[in-house]
Order: structure tokens, then C-alpha cells, then sequence
């Protein structure tokens, strides 16, 4: 067991280092600023007792001023190289967090649906800001204290049994109880820090929750349950920091305790060497300033492994994300070119968990010709947007395979075939930036021509012209300073922009009036005939004038018509369609 979490450690560290990168130099000399601030501060003290000794003692002033000029030299050195170690360890530190930002953000931008669905929003942000923050802190207290302290310790302790072997043995003692004091400490704080962070993740999903849906917390007079629940959030964090700082306190007291007592031990055992002429009053001086450095250097290593205990369960989570593998890669050799938008089904069966018993999607059989116009109706649940999501490989088949122009998706460049397979999502937003911009998410280079001819087909001109900068007019981060019924259309106009051989739009226009509903269909009919357009929609309306119609049932094609033949042939059909043109109602009432 053991060394399985050795090697974890050893996968997670490696996993982090490879992102130091362009920093390797400044972080190499780092630490060997830091041993020459060491070699400064180790022979300082020995020069204040050669001045006590051979200067005061006897008098000899140009002994005391060739020692004294030697002391400057070594303080402003030891500044020197204090100063370009803390310049260095900041330019590391800084530029290996931004890497493994970097890092981060790049994979997630690989993930396929299914990589998505194993990390909360809130969980990815926690581990870009404050994991990698305090990766960053701990990074930093490495270079500069993890070679400083362990050197200053040791040369400390090597002039200190130079002096006097018999007096320096407390030091020797001191270090040992220490070092078992600190190990029982950090093996307790650490479990605290490992769970700190899934609290914050919590936290940041209710922040980023109410954030996003603040019209609705409004609207139904949320506020105090809101704000009851970020507390709640924010009081386990806190309770899990006192926790582990209420570990972590024993560190400063313990460390107190034993600086004194070696001091006053040192003080009484060297006050009698002095006494019986076996120690010089300079050497007992020197004594008192090493002890300082070892006690200061056990502080230190205190405090590193503090930070590496916060920092390791930070780690394992950014290597979660760094080494999470994209489900959904390009082939070796990608096809390039979407023939037409015939696609075929050929016995696939879905299931979003591997693990799962049951299969989402179940032996599908479907064929459908370039340039028709496909409706899919289907209860919540009946697995309609799994079906038109293998189309442009957001998931891919667990069995089967799905055939576009006549090709596998899993052969297809993932670019290649999503320029041609535009979907219109359920839940698509707008980002921030004017309607231009929105419309150039489907094609960076599209002219404003081709935006403008996209919005008139998606009848979203008409609103786009009584905005006040027209399509310079800008647009809130998700859309919010534009209705539902805007954005569906602004979002079907993107998808338009690519002139994609198939359009998908799923449920994309339930937010939309009858009249232009029926609007942006006669456009789709009359001037994009060549595109397979595939829709998913609640109403009859917005599908029975299509070429045929998909009824899903529990994962299944329960029937695949035109709109004709279903009224005599299916059952669903048929009842959904009296409801809603006989009073109303949509698939879902009973």
C-alpha cells in the first residue's frame, strides 16, 4: 500500500515539475544564492567572537578594524545574495504557477463532454486559483528555505562542535526533539488541508451558482436562503482552518520552549568553561548566535512542511486535471472532408457511464438523407440530445458506430467534422462582446455579410436593428441584457455563420414565438435546402412540415415518418398532436 502512494507522489510531483519548464535556471540558482547568504551568516558570528577575543580583549585596534571591515563585507554579501535569491525565487514561483495555469486551461479546452461531466465548474476554478496559489507560496518557500535551512543547520552545527564538541551536544539533542515534535504535528494538520479544499469547491459552486442565476433569486425572494447556504459554505471552511491551525499552534510554542532552554543550558555550562579557562568569552558569544541559527533553521523547516502539507493535496488535485485523458482524440490519420449530411445509425447503443447497467440509447437503426429536414419528438428522458450529440462526436457510441457522409465520426479531424456539424445547444449562452463577435464563434473570419445574412435567416435582424449600435451593440457575459427568445436566435445564427452541411438545433427555439418559429423554418427550407437540418422541439408545429419525424421512447425509435403517416400508424404520435392542437398542453402533460 505504501508504495503504491510513494509512486502517487512521485506521478503527482513529476506531473508538476515538467511545467517549471523555461524557469529551470532561476530556479536552479535560487538555492545556491541561498547557501552563499548561508556561508555570510555562518562566519559573522565567528568574526563577533574573534572581535570580543583578539580585539576588545587585547586591545588591538587594528585588529578590530580589519575584522570589523571582514564583517561588513560578509553582511552586505549575505544581502546580496538574500536579495537576488527573493528576485529569482519570485520570477520561478510566479512563472511556474502561470504554468501550470496554463497547463490546465489548455487540457480542459481538450475534454470531451464526458471528461467534463467528472469535474464541477466551481471545482476546476478552485483548483486554477487557489490550488495553483498555493503551489505557487510553497514553491517559493523550497527554493529559498528547503537549501538555506538544512545548510544553516549544518554549518551551524559543524562551527558549534568546532568550538566546544561537549556544548554544541544540546544542540544535537534540541534538533532530535524537535524533528519528532514537527513530523507528529504535520502528520496531523495535513489530513485538515486535504479536506479544506473540497469545502472550498462548495463554496465556490454557491458563489458561482447565485452569481449566474441572480434574476431568479430575485424573483422567487431567495436572498436569505442564498446567503444561509454561503455561510454554511464559508463555516466549514473556517472550521476546518481552525482545526488545522489549532494543530499547527503547537508548532511556535514548542519551538520557544527549546530556543530558551538552550539558551539558558548553553548560558550556565559555558559560563562554567569560562570560569574554569577552558572558554573564551568571544567563543560563548559565537555559541549563542549558532544556537539561534539552528533553532532558526528547525523554525523554518517547520514552516516548509506546513506549506507542503497544504500543498500536496493542491497538487494531487492540479495533476487530476493535468493527466486527465481526453476521451475524445483525433484518429492517426483524420479524414478531412465532410462529403455531404447523409447520416446513418448502425445499431448504436449509448450509455454515458461505462459502469452504468443500462444503455441511454438502445440498438439504433437509423438512415437520413442529405438536405431533409428531420424532427425528433420525445419525452424528458427518451434520450433525444444523446441521439444528436454522437452526431458530431460531443459523446461517443458504446456500441455501433455512426456514419456521416458516409464516413465513421471517430475517423473524421473533431474540427473538420464540428465546422459541419453545427449544434444548436439547449443551454448555448452568449458571451461577452458585441453581436459580431457572438456571431464569429461559428467562423473567426466571417465578413459582416455573412453575420448579417445569418441573423435574417434566424429572424434575428429584426431585433438586432433596434438595438442601439445595431450589430456593434454589446452583449453581457451569458446574454443576460438580451430575452430567451434572443439569445435562441443570436445562438442559431452562430451555428448558421459556419454554413454547415447539417444543423442541428436542439429544442433551440422553445423560447421563441409561433410566428417566427414558423418564419425561421420557411428560411431554412428556401435557402439552405442543401443542409440537413435536424430538430428537436415540444411543439408539432415546429416539426410536422418536416421531411420525417423520429418519435423517441425510452431510448428507442419508436417510430421514424412523416408527419402523415405517424397520425395513422403511431399511437404517441397521434395523442401528443390531438393535445396540442385541441387545447393546448405540451408532450410532457398528462
Amino acid at each position: 500500500m505504501s508504495n503504491k502512494v510513494n509512486k502517487e507522489e512521485k506521478s503527482v510531483l513529476k506531473t508538476l515539475l515538467a511545467e517549471v519548464k523555461e524557469y529551470k535556471f532561476v530556479s536552479i540558482l535560487t538555492p545556491i544564492l541561498m547557501l552563499g547568504e548561508v556561508a555570510m551568516e555562518t562566519i559573522i558570528p565567528r568574526i563577533m567572537g574573534l572581535i570580543v577575543d583578539e580585539g576588545v580583549r587585547k586591545s588591538e585596534l587594528s585588529t578590530l578594524y580589519i575584522l570589523g571591515a571582514v564583517m561588513i563585507v560578509a553582511a552586505l554579501l549575505s544581502l546580496f545574495f538574500g536579495v537576488a535569491a527573493g528576485v529569482f525565487s519570485a520570477k520561478a514561483s510566479t512563472g511556474f504557477s502561470k504554468n501550470l495555469r496554463k497547463k490546465m486551461y489548455e487540457n480542459i479546452q481538450t475534454f470531451s463532454f464526458s471528461n467534463i461531466d467528472k469535474f464541477s465548474t466551481a471545482g476546476l476554478v478552485t483548483r486554477l486559483t487557489t490550488d495553483v496559489t498555493n503551489i505557487q507560496n510553497s514553491y517559493q518557500m523550497v527554493l529559498r528555505m528547503c537549501m538555506r535551512a538544512p545548510a544553516s543547520l549544518i554549518c551551524a552545527m559543524a562551527m558549534s562542535f568546532y568550538i566546544s564538541p561537549r556544548i554544541a551536544s544540546i544542540y544535537l539533542i534540541a534538533v532530535v526533539l524537535l524533528s519528532i515534535v514537527l513530523a507528529i504535528i504535520v502528520r496531523f494538520a495535513m489530513k485538515y488541508f486535504k479536506a479544506v479544499f473540497e469545502k472550498y469547491d462548495d463554496m465556490n459552486a454557491s458563489v458561482q451558482e447565485n452569481v449566474s442565476a441572480i434574476r431568479v433569486v430575485k424573483a422567487y425572494v431567495r436572498e436569505d436562503y442564498e446567503k444561509s447556504k454561503f455561510k454554511k459554505a464559508a463555516q466549514n471552511i473556517y472550521k476546518m482552518f481552525v482545526k488545522a491551525e489549532t494543530v499547527i499552534v503547537f508548532n511556535s510554542p514548542v519551538m520557544m520552549l527549546t530556543v530558551y532552554a538552550c539558551i539558558l543550558l548553553i548560558s550556565w555550562i559555558g559560563a562554567k568553561h569560562i570560569v574554569g579557562g577552558t572558554l573564551n568569552v568571544g567563543d560563548l558569544s559565537s555559541l549563542l548566535a549558532y544556537c539561534m541559527n539552528i533553532l532558526m533553521s528547525l523554525m523554518m523547516l517547520s514552516f516548509i512542511f506546513v506549506m507542503i502539507s497544504m500543498s500536496i493535496a493542491s497538487g494531487e488535485r492540479i495533476a487530476e486535471v493535468i493527466n486527465e485523458e481526453a476521451d475524445i482524440v483525433n484518429p492517426e490519420n483524420p479524414v478531412m472532408e465532410v462529403k455531404d449530411g447523409s447520416i446513418v445509425f448502425e445499431n448504436v447503443s449509448f450509455k454515458y457511464n461505462k459502469d452504468a447497467e443500462e444503455n441511454v440509447l438502445k440498438n439504433v437503426q437509423l438512415e437520413i438523407k442529405s438536405g431533409e429536414t428531420i424532427g425528433i419528438l420525445g419525452g424528458t428522458g427518451s434520450a433525444k440530445s444523446s441521439l444528436v450529440n454522437l452526431i458530431s462526436r460531443l459523446y461517443d457510441v458504446t456500441e455501433g458506430r455512426v456514419l456521416v457522409g458516409g464516413t465513421d465520426v471517430r475517423d473524421y479531424d473533431l474540427k473538420v467534422l464540428r465546422d459541419q456539424v453545427s449544434v444548436v445547444l439547449q443551454s448555448n449562452v452568449l458571451f461577452s462582446g458585441t453581436v459580431y463577435d457572438n456571431l464569429r464563434w461559428g467562423k473567426h473570419d466571417a465578413t459582416d455579410e455573412e453575420c448579417e445574412r445569418a441573423a435574417r435567416l434566424a429572424c434575428a435582424d429584426e431585433f438586432v436593428q433596434k438595438m442601439p449600435d445595431k450589430y456593434n451593440s454589446h452583449i453581457e457575459q451569458g446574454g443576460n441584457n438580451v430575452s430567451g427568445g434572443q439569445k435562441q436566435r443570436l445562438c442559431i445564427a452562430r451555428a448558421l455563420v459556419k454554413e454547415p452541411k447539417i444543423l442541428i438545433l436542439d429544442d433551440s427555439t422553445s423560447a421563441v414565438d409561433t410566428g417566427t418559429d414558423a418564419k425561421i423554418r420557411k428560411a431554412f427550407r428556401e435557402d439552405i435546402p442543401g443542409t440537413t437540418k435536424i430538430i428537436i422541439a415540444q411543439r408539432v408545429n415546429s416539426i410536422m412540415d418536416s421531411d420525417k419525424i423520429i418519435v423517441m421512447n425510452e431510448g428507442k425509435i419508436d417510430a421514424f415518418a412523416s408527419h402523415e403517416e405517424l397520425l395513422k400508424t403511431n399511437d404517441i404520435y397521434r395523442e401528443v398532436y390531438e393535445e396540442q392542437t385541441c387545447g393546448g398542453g405540451d408532450f410532457d402533460q398528462q
